[in-house]
């Protein structure tokens, strides 16, 4: 070929073109990909896509909704995705096992930045010394084969042992970009309650997205918007204070202001116009609880909102979108979501009604496409407000709450002979520092422990969940005005908290055998000498099918009891466990008469009532 031919001026202009032409298209592939190729991640690690709207949008909030088209080993579903702000879009996803990863993007608008990109990325596992360092690395939370308790999705036990910090997504649970560690007082931040509870064995904290006291409105506590006017509910007991705002560290809350009912523009807002700015804050929060190994348990917002939002809004379907945004941001992270926090059925509008939406997310997008899990705290019970997983086809765990006493604790029971079985749990108990007990002492830390080993020895073989501060408000409220008695760092150091790590110690004694029990205080007598509304008195028995293991509790004012339903003529090895300090102590070898029944020692110091409350387990010695 002649040289000035190959490369002359119209040779080299057409050369210049088609670089040009490359770098653009690999500029725009890169723009594409740009998580993608990123890096190889691990399993169970959040990949992040990100796409970038080329049309303009009154309001991406309503109007727009993005997926990507995800595959892998074994795994083949479509994943939402949310507006983040501006023009753009991200979709989270994450591998649930080792391999090569694809996504290809949609939406429901023609929208060329939205739609037809794709790309891939590879997954590789983690050492099981990565996994010790951080249980979230051993998958979502799952259901057992029996259904009755819950596991990480490596198979490994996950005995739920979780706080009450409601407000968590806000400044009252202080964000700090830095890590440095501050003392549990005035100056503390999430993360160094974070590291308080780690110690204690805690691996869950229970929050709500976004509360119902939006904005400060000098008013009683527990409002409940109806037909423009704020009903007060004013609490019986002593210390009622105004609602408390609960906007982020910079301002922000969920949704923006002004909003749309009457004569309240200012203190309820717009729920057609999120905030993704209140949600990037909140991301921060929940990246971090994954990353010391807490599960969030994510409730998308309060009861009270209900009537205000079905009356000024489109219902069920702007609620429904709301949801389907929380749990689509939250859905590669590893945690539980709700719905709902149904602490109550008064004052808002219906169980049906927020059923009804809720059940509108898994019948038109599906259930999470990674496997999170979804209950509520509902009180009694998500059993009886929503009925079964038939009923509520979002429903996948099941929870009592919002009871101080231990005749709560049967609807735990009724929740475990429902059929096919899920697990259940106890969501907002007893707290420290309610009824006649002052918070912070011993009389409450019993009633806290009723709470613990009633529900989960009553069919809550799922775990627990802590409350503290009282009516006052505490930890449920995040209590950090300087004029209050209850505020965060005084209450998260009480000892009734402390005593949740030996409920964990007592229940997996031998190890996932706890998974096999079934409740039954029928085998104790008596079970039930104390009053019906109290937190003493009562006893609580499970045990596994096979006769070899027996769990009991045993709450203050108990009198020595009988059990029945052992292996006839058959030898159990007996321990008496203190809830106070985790202890264990000699019991005795104990003989199951011919119809199976077992005259039960005394309480420790040879007391014939319970000077207090006392575990006992009772193990067949051939099982040994």
């Amino acid at each position: 070929m002649d040289r000035d031919r190959a490369f002359g001026p119209k040779a080299l202009k057409d050369w210049r073109v088609l670089v040009l032409g490359l770098f653009a298209a690999v500029t725009v592939l890169a723009g594409a990909f740009q998580t993608a190729f990123a890096g190889s991640y691990h399993v169970w690690e959040k990949v992040e896509i990100t796409l970038h709207a080329e049309k303009q949008y009154k309001n991406p909030y309503t109007e727009t909704e993005v997926w990507v088209d995800l595959t892998g080993p074994g795994f083949e579903k479509r994943c939402c995705g949310f507006w983040d702000g501006g023009n753009v879009f991200r979709v989270r996803v994450l591998a649930n096992a080792a391999g090569t990863w694809k996504w290809s993007s949609g939406s429901n608008q023609s929208d060329p930045g939205l739609n037809g990109r794709s790309g891939s990325f590879k997954a590789v596992g983690w050492s099981e010394a990565q996994k010790e360092e951080n249980p979230c690395r051993r998958g979502m939370v799952r259901a057992t084969a029996n259904g009755h308790a819950f596991e990480w999705a490596d198979g490994t036990p996950f005995f739920l042992m979780g706080d009450t910090w409601w407000p968590a997504p806000t400044f009252r649970y202080r964000w700090y970009d830095d890590d440095k560690e501050r003392q549990i007082g005035p100056g503390a931040g999430l993360k160094d309650y974070i590291r308080f509870r780690r110690k204690q064995g805690f691996n869950c904290i229970a929050m709500i997205a976004s509360l119902g006291n939006w904005a400060n409105d000098d008013k009683p506590s527990r409002l409940s918007m109806a037909d423009g006017t704020v009903l007060r509910a004013a609490w019986k007991q002593a210390g009622t204070n105004s609602a408390k705002d609960m906007h982020d560290e910079d301002g922000n809350r969920a949704f923006l202001f002004p909003g749309k009912v009457p004569g309240y523009e200012k203190y309820y807002p717009d729920i057609d116009r999120i905030n993704p700015a209140y949600f990037r804050n909140m991301d921060k929060k929940i990246d971090y609880l994954n990353s010391q190994g807490f599960v969030p348990f994510i409730e998308v917002s309060r009861r009270d909102i209900g009537q205000a939002w079905k009356k000024y809004y489109q219902w069920p379907g702007s609620y429904t979108r709301y949801i389907k945004y929380v749990w689509s941001r939250y859905q590669a992270n590893i945690c539980l979501f709700s719905p709902i926090h149904l602490d109550t059925t008064g004052a808002t509008i219906s169980p049906q009604e927020w059923n009804a939406a809720a059940n509108k997310v898994v019948d038109k997008y599906g259930h999470p496409p990674f496997g999170t899990m979804a209950g509520t705290n509902s009180n009694p019970s998500t059993l009886r407000n929503f009925g079964h997983t038939d009923k509520a086809r979002w429903l996948t765990f099941h929870q009592v709450g919002n009871r101080r006493t231990h005749d709560l604790y049967p609807y735990l029971t009724e929740i475990f002979n429902a059929s096919p079985p899920v697990p259940g749990i106890n969501g907002e108990p007893y707290y420290a520092g309610m009824l006649d007990a002052e918070g912070g002492t011993e009389k409450s830390a019993l009633y806290c422990r009723s709470a613990m080993y009633g529900s989960v020895l009553s069919g809550g073989l799922g775990g627990h969940i802590y409350g503290g501060g009282g009516w006052q408000g505490g930890l449920w409220s995040g209590e950090v005005e300087k004029a209050s008695n209850y505020p965060i760092w005084k209450v998260i150091k009480w000892e009734s908290a402390n005593q949740m790590q030996y409920l964990r110690s007592f229940v997996l004694s031998e190890e996932r055998k706890y998974q096999q029990l079934v409740p039954n205080a029928d085998l104790l007598q008596p079970s039930r000498s104390g009053k019906e509304k109290s937190c003493l008195g009562w006893a609580y028995c499970a045990r596994t099918a096979g006769k070899d293991l027996f769990l009991l509790y045993f709450e203050k004012d108990c009198p020595a009891a009988k059990l029945s339903g052992a292996l006839p003529m058959r030898k159990y090895t007996a321990t008496w466990f203190n809830p106070r300090s985790g202890k264990w102590a000699d019991a005795g070898l104990l003989s199951a008469g011919a119809a199976g029944e077992i005259t039960l020692p005394n309480f420790p110091k040879d007391k014939n009532k319970s000077e207090t409350d006392w575990g006992l387990k009772l193990v067949l010695k051939s099982a040994q």
